[in-house]
């Protein structure tokens, strides 16, 4: 298994299942929204290479207006067939789960993507994305900012997110604000199940969630928060914040910038994408 770099993420979530992102730093925009991108894979799976490909493409290409935020999330229903993915966990299995229901798809499925909490379908389809991201451009999004970023103790990022007031326009009184660790990139070798002997890559892979407050009705958001980079990572050499009041219709909301950290410290701007 091979992992580097690190990517923050600061979420805000009106339920725990929809997310999307806004990042750092200067308070205006190039015009190009920000739209979430959440792919449900899994190393056991022979479908999922494909749509690790197209998540990885996406990372690194624009999409019109979009500013796309890719997050691979990898569940465990897979894990009894002869590989246990070292990146899955249960609560993307439970994630993806909550969407199904939400979205009135009768099971959940591998390769699966997810624009913006509001639309899916499967992960590997090129022209369903880009049919999606058109449609998710278009909604609305609350500005999320982070700032002051340091690496603390070798393993402990610290920044200042703030987010601005949730309004009544997005039809709910409170957003959870949680952070997200993801890994820029990772590689495992895989001995066993049906992606016996290839090499899988991997992309923004989510590692944990930490709440870290609530966004109320009228009222932004400001406050320090610290995550702790999980053993053997590499430093972060980007963060980003997030924001998603998804309300009852699932939506996902947030607008913003990214940096690139080429030191602790010193930083340089740059979209992703």
């Amino acid at each position: 298994m091979k992992i580097s770099l690190v990517s923050a993420f600061a979420i805000v979530c009106v339920t725990a299942w929809v997310l999307t992102r806004a990042v750092e730093a200067p308070r205006h925009t190039d015009g190009r929204t920000p739209v979430l991108v959440e792919l449900f894979t899994s190393e056991g799976c022979s479908s999922c290479p494909p749509a690790d490909a197209l998540l990885s493409k996406l990372d690194r290409q624009p999409a019109g207006g979009a500013e796309l935020v890719v997050l691979s999330e990898h569940v465990d229903y897979w894990n009894h067939l002869g590989w246990r993915d070292p990146y899955s966990s249960h609560f993307y299995s439970e994630r993806q789960s909550a969407y199904a229901d939400r979205l009135g798809v009768s099971g959940i499925y591998t390769p699966q993507m997810v624009v913006d909490g509001t639309i899916e379908f499967v992960g590997s389809s090129a022209r369903s994305a880009n049919e999606a991201f058109v449609k998710a451009s278009s909604a609305p999004k609350i500005p999320v900012h982070l700032s002051s970023i340091t690496l603390e103790q070798a393993n402990i990022l610290r920044a200042h997110v703030e987010i601005e007031a949730l309004t009544d326009s997005f039809g709910s009184r409170e957003a959870e604000v949680y952070v997200a660790v993801a890994l820029n990139h990772a590689e495992s070798q895989v001995s066993r199940g049906e992606n016996d002997g290839r090499t899988l890559a991997h992309t923004a892979v989510v590692r944990n969630f930490l709440r870290i407050g609530t966004l109320r009705l009228g009222l932004g958001f400001a406050q320090y928060v610290q995550v702790k980079l999980e053993p053997g990572a590499d430093p972060p050499q980007s963060a980003a914040d997030c924001v998603s009041p998804g309300a009852t219709s699932g939506q996902s909301y947030g607008s913003g910038y990214a940096i690139s950290q080429s030191e602790i410290g010193e930083y340089e701007m740059r979209m992703r994408a």
